[in-house]
């Protein structure tokens, strides 16, 4: 039987009741002609066009809000079945997911097939969740990534050939350092892997694959050339990193002990992690990652090369903080190599060690979509159409960036704005206040919206360059006690050279001089003291660029 319509769908609900989010789902559902009953009859959901990321083009949106970064009972070191973790999504508001286990030996073998067989029956039983199936990829040589596909009949086959072929710690290719002789090995598969997925699209063997980074500087082993090696290597396809990892929860006061970071970011340099990182890369800053928190940083000295690198923000959940939940035990002669699962957990009294937040409790990725479906949240994702917030500071951002001729609507998020040599630009963010408490019970307020700007140089000639020294904040507009919905102007003035626009904005109860200079960032996040970082009173949004592109 289907699960009750969420509120924005059913039109017994008043629009008056209704958050911005809301609002804006409910508005496209009309646009589509799928509000009401024919919503609830389960009606044919439209694919969504899929506008290209160089397009310069501003469609009409609404924002869906997702977690791409969720694990079960089916990685080896979770906790939850897959029906706790959707049952919390959809009650936190989420209108799209991705399970993305970790890659071994069971999860390969069994794993995948079983947590497939839930994730249909889910996707029958609730066509309006939006559950995507995925894997925490080991790249070889670095990190983690999120691989997901759409569905479709060969979802569970190609990610269980990606990981039986190319993940890193299945092949035992994990040595990073410089000096190590397999470390251009393990970089080239990891350029190879990527390759390999982008030919499945192309092939049309999976509808569409999508491929971002996870908390990118957790260990330092991402260096600078190997995330721009990711993304040349297969265009469209690595579309990007966490901008925030997950975790946030992981320094409440008196928790996790005096050393918790927020993010779990409490580790030291390795042997295999990139020697041209400050040991400050390693901290988050206002529960956001170095790459992404420092203005002229890592993000910024990609994109000043124009090319569109999207960030995201999600839970990672695997243990809850507070929760009073702990793993099941295996019965005699099982292990996750044999089943390709966890046993159920049980439920106790006492609270369970826990870093993480449910999906959707904390953070959230918001991505413009024009229709309702799997291949939309993708389509919208590719493009780049993607904000983020933490702790539901915002209910709405919407940005537009025009010419003074006012050809066309301008452009949005992930955009391009073509524009003759002096034409002056003129920004436009609509702010939409949050309209309720969050689950920590406060109503967030946003004291301030910053303009970050860069300039575009084009491909740099040292692929370890983690600086872009023409990126700085240019405006700030203070908005403390503003409240519904309101539009903020800013002329930007005659464009000379092809730059990028991005907004970030905060509550301001945590600011200071970014990590290169009050002169670039004079308000930026900090870090937290170690095992004091409460993420509720520290809350930020991030939303991607704008490029302008300048002609003649």
């Amino acid at each position: 039987m289907s699960r009750p319509l969420p509120v924005w769908a059913d039109p017994r609900v008043s629009a008056d009741s209704l958050d911005a989010q809301g609002l804006s789902r409910r508005g496209l559902l009309r646009r589509t002609g799928l509000f009401g009953a024919a919503f609830a009859a389960g009606a044919a959901l439209p694919a969504g066009q899929a506008y290209a990321a160089t397009g310069g083009n501003d469609p009409e949106l609404a924002y869906l809000v997702g977690d791409h970064h969720n694990h079960s009972v089916y990685s080896h070191d979770a906790k939850y079945t897959f029906s706790q973790i959707a049952a919390a999504a959809a009650g936190y508001g989420l209108d799209w997911m991705v399970f993305t286990e970790h890659s071994n030996v069971g999860h390969a073998k069994y794993g995948a097939q079983l947590e497939n067989e839930q994730i249909l029956q889910a996707r029958a039983d609730n066509p309006r969740q939006l559950i995507f199936q995925g894997l925490e990829w080991y790249i070889p040589g670095a990190e983690h990534c999120t691989v997901f596909t759409a569905p479709g009949p060969n979802e569970v086959d190609v990610l269980t050939r990606f990981e039986t072929a190319y993940d890193g710690k299945l092949l035992g290719y994990t040595a990073g350092a410089p000096d190590d002789p397999a470390t251009a090995r393990n970089e080239g598969h990891a350029v190879a892997a990527l390759k390999w997925l982008a030919e499945q699209r192309r092939t049309g063997y999976v509808d569409d694959v999508l491929v971002l980074a996870n908390h990118p500087m957790r260990l330092g082993i991402d260096s600078p050339h190997e995330m721009r090696n990711w993304r040349d290597a297969a265009p469209g396809i690595m579309i990007g990193m966490e901008g925030a990892p997950g975790a946030q929860g992981a320094a409440l006061p008196g928790w996790r002990g005096a050393n918790s970071i927020r993010g779990e970011y409490e580790n030291a340099p390795s042997a295999n992690s990139w020697a041209g990182y400050p040991r400050d890369a390693y901290l988050t800053y206002g529960g956001f990652d170095w790459a992404t928190a420092t203005v002229g940083g890592l993000w910024d000295a990609m994109l000043a090369e124009g090319k569109l690198f999207t960030i995201t923000s999600n839970s990672d959940v695997h243990r809850v903080v507070f929760d009073t939940w702990k793993n099941g035990d295996w019965a005699p002669g099982e292990n996750f190599d044999t089943t390709g699962r966890l046993p159920d957990p049980v439920n106790t009294t006492e609270p369970q060690p826990g870093s993480d937040f449910w999906p959707g409790q904390f953070s959230r990725t918001h991505v413009g979509v024009t229709g309702y479906g799997y291949r939309s949240v993708m389509a919208g994702l590719r493009a780049g159409r993607v904000w983020v917030d933490h702790g539901h500071l915002v209910d709405g951002i919407d940005v537009r960036v025009q010419g003074a001729d006012g050809r066309g609507r301008g452009a949005t998020l992930g955009g391009r704005l073509h524009v003759r040599r002096g034409e002056r630009i003129t920004l436009s963010v609509t702010v939409t206040t949050a309209s309720r408490r969050n689950p920590y019970g406060i109503l967030p307020e946003l004291a301030h919206v910053d303009v970050v700007r860069g300039a575009v140089r084009g491909p740099v000639a040292d692929r370890d360059e983690w600086r872009a020294p023409d990126t700085r904040v240019t405006h700030t507009w203070d908005v403390s006690g503003r409240t519904g919905t309101y539009t903020l102007t800013l002329p930007v003035g005659a464009a000379e050279e092809s730059f990028y626009l991005r907004l970030r904005g905060s509550d301001g109860k945590r600011n200071g001089a970014g990590y290169l200079g009050a002169a670039i960032d004079p308000h930026g996040p900090v870090t937290h003291e170690p095992g004091n970082g409460n993420p509720w009173l520290d809350t930020w949004f991030y939303t991607n660029p704008v490029f302008v592109e300048v002609e003649g």
